[in-house]
């Protein structure tokens, strides 16, 4: 038997999903129940109460000035560009290895996504080839750095880059939050209109700055998404902005509601793009266990890199790095065969994801930009290998071990 592996019966006790949603809810079920029935016998269904009091528990939790929801992580995204004044003629790099919400916000505004590679290590947007873009081309007007499986961006080195050439910042944590960014205490401000607020828990004085700060409120604004199967997810769409900008937020605390303020009378067109009410009560009980969620998926984590350890897998399987700040929204590995793989794990009754099958950049409603096989290799190649495994917080070390070993049995 391989050292560390212990005996694992052929087939699991039962299906080991990649997420267990409803064994959440049954968990929660008292406390969710009883907050969906007090809004539906209120009659607030629309910007009811608990709207506002989630995003004051979000901003407390975040430690931001401004917490602003929404319909959906991508009309966060697509609000905030507006927002920011974002439109035709402008041109936003975003990584091309991400969920498409990111780049079709950028194109529904009429401006130009400009698409990079990323870190092979870490997934997420290459930082030194966004620097090569921005001394070529002086027509980017903002980046948008995706925190992609819950593992932050180096946002020191990004914001640097955003100062020296003047840009916005949209921060896509829409899979990592209550992910920790250090950033030293550092004041991040333009020379110019485009201010980088101080966070709001670190504005009293330069000798108690804030070591770290929380992803998604250190760009100009913060993009959640609360999908389902997100770290913090409710039981339909829904997303939040956040900001440290008061004049921001009061933009798309207009955007949000068709332009309007006050109501009827509207200044700009906006959407109707608006936190409902039972979302937002069955959030704010969820938000209570987010940090104990986080540790969780962490220990996961760390369970499944010394099971591959000890079953001998490291040169067969490329498993994440447990890096500081990592929420693991997704637990992605890479193989040779993915594709074999799956379906030998779901054979196993074994649940996997692909993010992503296909990058951006070779997307069809793309095609117009130009870009080719070959462009921006790494997210190709990764496209061919990931596969993330189950994460559900409440995985135990038997199904670890399980999902382990039936992958050891693949390679044999």
């Amino acid at each position: 038997m391989t050292k560390g592996i212990p005996r694992i019966p052929d087939h699991a006790p039962r299906t080991i999903n990649l997420l267990d949603l409803s064994g959440q809810y049954r968990k929660l079920r008292d406390e969710i129940n009883q907050s969906i029935m007090e809004v539906l016998e209120s009659g607030a269904y629309i910007m009811g109460p608990q709207v506002r009091q989630f995003e004051q528990h979000l901003e407390e939790f975040l430690g931001v000035r401004h917490a602003i929801g929404v319909a959906s992580g991508s009309d966060a995204l697509l609000l905030s560009l507006h927002a920011l004044g974002i439109g035709t003629g402008d041109r936003v790099i975003v990584p091309t290895f991400t969920f498409f919400a990111t780049a079709s916000a950028v194109s529904r505004l009429g401006a130009t996504p400009v698409f990079v590679d990323i870190n092979p290590d870490t997934y997420n947007m290459d930082l030194n080839q966004v620097e090569d873009l921005l001394i070529k081309d002086a027509k980017i007007k903002a980046i948008i750095p995706v925190h992609i499986f819950g593992l932050p961006v180096d946002m020191q080195h990004l914001m640097s880059l955003a100062v020296r050439h003047n840009l916005y910042v949209v921060e896509d944590a829409c899979q990592a939050i209550n992910a920790d960014i250090a950033t030293a205490g550092t004041d991040f401000i333009t020379s110019d209109r485009r201010e980088i607020n101080e966070p709001a828990d670190s504005r009293s004085s330069s000798s108690d700055k804030a070591l770290t700060q929380k992803a998604g409120t250190i760009g100009h604004t913060g993009c959640f998404s609360f999908f389902p199967s997100k770290n913090l997810g409710g039981y339909g769409d829904g997303g939040a902005i956040v900001t440290n900008s008061d004049e921001i937020a009061e933009k798309i605390r207009i955007l949000r509601v068709h332009g309007s303020n006050p109501k009827y009378y509207h200044s700009i067109i906006g959407y109707n793009s608006r936190l409902d009410t039972v979302q937002a009560a069955i959030l704010d009980i969820k938000l209570k266990y987010l940090q104990e969620w986080t540790d969780k998926r962490r220990n996961i984590a760390m369970m499944y890199n010394g099971a591959f350890q000890d079953a001998g897998l490291v040169e067969a399987i490329k498993t994440p790095e447990i890096l500081e700040g990592h929420v693991f929204h997704q637990y992605v590995i890479e193989a040779d065969q993915r594709d074999r793989l799956a379906q030998h794990l779901k054979d196993s009754g074994i649940g996997t994801a692909i993010y992503y099958p296909l990058p951006l950049h070779l997307q069809q409603c793309f095609a117009d930009l130009g870009c080719h096989v070959g462009d921006l290799p790494v997210s190709e190649q990764a496209c061919n290998r990931v596969l993330a495994l189950p994460i559900d917080p409440e995985l135990t070390r038997e199904q670890i071990h399980y999902i382990v070993n039936t992958i050891r049995k693949f390679f044999a």
